[in-house]
């Protein structure tokens, strides 16, 4: 259980460069407006709110992928707190599909190493 823990920690961080990238380069692009559902006068009106957006997405992942290369237990738990409770917060006042692309593959990788930990 703890290969497929660190696994998803490995994928979780992957999302939220793509995120930062997204956020912070692609907002006011097709593919960013396609993404995040948003027309060509609201994605330049909240372009520097996604970019802010971006850059926090970017700090959750290299806190997370941090702490998995030091191997703190601790400090995993924490960021995937962090990406836990960002997804539930933003499934319930934005879209609830974040939540599943979010909160859930972090929920899941913490309950994954807990379990491995035997705790």
């Amino acid at each position: 259980m703890h290969g497929i823990g660190t696994a998803l920690c490995v994928f979780i961080v992957a999302e939220h460069v793509a995120f930062m990238i997204l956020e912070m380069v692609f907002w006011q692009k097709p593919l960013g407006r396609s993404i995040f559902r948003r027309s060509v006068e609201d994605a330049r009106t909240s372009a520097s709110l996604a970019a802010n957006q971006g850059l926090y997405n970017g700090f959750l992942a290299a806190g997370l992928a941090l702490a998995l290369y030091l191997g703190e237990g601790r400090f995993t738990a924490f960021f995937l707190a962090c990406v836990a409770v960002a997804g539930i917060f933003a499934g319930v006042t934005v879209s609830r599909r974040i939540f599943f692309v979010q909160a859930l593959p972090a929920l899941l990788a913490g309950l994954l190493l807990f379990v491995s930990k035997g705790a």
